[in-house]
C-alpha cells in the first residue's frame, strides 16, 4: 500500500495561525477545502495533499504568494510561475540559483532574495535583501517567527531538489533564532544537522551540487503548477538514480507524446548508449520506466471518482478508450471498469 506523506500538524495550525492575524476567516477557509477544525486539533500528523490544497487556497484569498515565508513584502499571484520559466532553461542548479536571486531584484513586492556562496567543498544558499529594499536583513528577521523562516529555507531546499530531479543531501540548516522546542521536526524535515543562534539563517550542501543539471521541462513545470505548493511541502524521494532523473524528465502530463530517449539523453548531457548502458545496470530500461510511470498515473486518475473513465483515457493520450482499456488491462490484469468495482479501489476510496 503506498505510503501517506504528512506534515506535523504543528504546521498547518501555525498557517491558520498567520491566516487569523491577517483577518480572513479560518472557518470559512477549511470549509472551502473540506477540511474540519477537529481533524487538525486531534492529529499529531496532517496529509501533505490536504496541506498543499489548504496553501493554495490562502495564496488565493491573501492574494500573496509568498504567503508564511521569509518576503518582507506582498508577492502578487502568478510571480513564482514565472519565475520557474525563467530558471527550467537553466543548464545547471547554479545557474538556475543566480538567475532567481536577479529574478527576486525585478519581482514586486518581495524585498527578500536567495543568495548562493561557492566556497571549496562546499556551497551556501541563504537570505539577503534585494538592492531596492530599504530595510536591511537584521530588521526584517526582527520581528519574524521561527515557523516562517523554518518554512522559507525548507521550501527552497525543495524547491532546488525539484530542478534536479533528486535529493539535495544538506550537510547543516542554519537559523539565526534559538533551538525551539521541537527540534526533532527541524532534523526530520531537514534530515541534516541543524544550528541555531547563528549569524543567518542559509542550507549548507556539497558544491558538487551546483553543476547537476537542472531536469525539468516546460511539460513537467506544468503538472508541478497545478499542485504547487505540494512538491514544496514534502521533500523528493531519496533516490539518486538515474531512473528517478528520466522519471523527473517524464513528468506527470500524458496528454502529450513523452520525450524519446535520444531527449532524455540530450536532457542529461549524455549519450543515448551511455544512458541504456546506465539504466540497464539499475536492471530496467528506458521502455520499462515509460510503462511504469503510465501505470501509476493511470492508477491516480482512476482513484479520482470525478473522473469517468472516458476522462482518464483522454488525460492519457488514447484517442480511443478501447485502446486505453487494453493498455490498462496490460498493466494491471484487469480492465477500467473491473478495477473500479474492485476491493482495491473501494478502499481506497474509504482512505482518502
Amino acid at each position: 500500500m503506498e505510503r501517506k506523506i504528512t506534515v506535523p500538524a504543528g504546521y498547518v495550525r501555525h498557517l491558520l495561525q498567520l491566516v487569523e492575524e491577517q483577518g480572513f476567516s479560518v472557518d470559512q477557509l477549511l470549509n472551502y477545502v473540506g477540511i474540519s477544525a477537529s481533524e487538525i486539533d486531534s492529529q499529531t500528523e496532517f496529509p501533505a495533499d490536504k496541506f498543499g490544497l489548504l496553501y493554495q487556497r490562502i495564496y488565493y484569498i491573501a492574494q500573496d504568494e509568498y504567503f508564511g515565508m521569509l518576503s518582507g513584502g506582498k508577492v502578487p499571484n502568478g510571480t513564482f510561475r514565472m519565475m520557474c520559466h525563467c530558471l527550467i532553461h537553466c543548464p545547471t542548479l547554479e545557474r538556475a540559483i543566480y538567475r532567481a536571486s536577479d529574478f527576486h531584484e525585478i519581482c514586486r513586492g518581495t524585498k527578500v532574495k536567495p543568495y548562493l556562496v561557492r566556497k571549496g567543498r562546499y556551497a551556501k544558499v541563504s537570505f539577503t535583501t534585494t538592492d531596492a529594499a530599504e530595510v536591511s536583513m537584521q530588521e526584517i528577521l526582527k520581528d519574524e517567527i521561527p515557523g516562517r523562516i523554518r518554512t522559507s529555507l525548507s521550501m527552497w531546499h525543495h524547491f532546488l531538489c525539484w530542478l534536479i530531479g533528486k535529493r539535495l543531501e544538506l550537510k547543516a540548516a542554519y537559523f539565526s533564532f534559538s533551538e525551539p522546542d521541537d527540534l526533532a521536526q527541524y532534523k526530520t524535515l531537514f534530515q541534516s544537522e541543524v544550528k541555531f543562534d547563528q549569524h543567518d539563517n542559509a542550507i549548507v550542501f556539497p558544491a558538487r551540487y551546483l553543476d547537476f543539471p537542472v531536469v525539468q521541462t516546460p511539460e513537467t513545470l506544468r503538472s508541478f503548477l497545478k499542485t504547487a505548493p505540494y512538491q514544496l511541502i514534502v521533500m523528493v524521494d531519496d533516490d539518486t538514480s538515474l531512473k528517478s532523473q528520466v522519471v523527473a524528465l517524464i513528468g506527470k502530463d500524458f496528454s502529450q507524446e513523452l520525450p524519446s530517449a535520444e531527449e532524455v539523453a540530450y536532457r542529461l548531457h549524455m549519450s543515448v548508449s551511455t544512458l541504456r548502458r546506465r539504466l540497464l545496470e539499475e536492471d530496467t530500461s528506458y521502455q520499462k520506466i515509460k510503462d511504469e510511470c503510465r501505470k501509476m498515473a493511470a492508477l491516480n486518475y482512476m482513484n479520482s471518482p470525478q473522473l469517468s473513465i472516458n476522462d482518464v483515457a483522454g488525460l492519457m493520450g488514447f484517442d480511443e478508450p478501447s485502446a486505453f482499456f487494453r493498455s490498462f488491462k496490460k498493466w494491471t490484469g484487469m480492465t477500467p471498469g473491473e478495477y473500479r468495482r474492485s476491493d482495491t479501489y473501494c478502499q481506497q476510496l474509504e482512505n482518502s
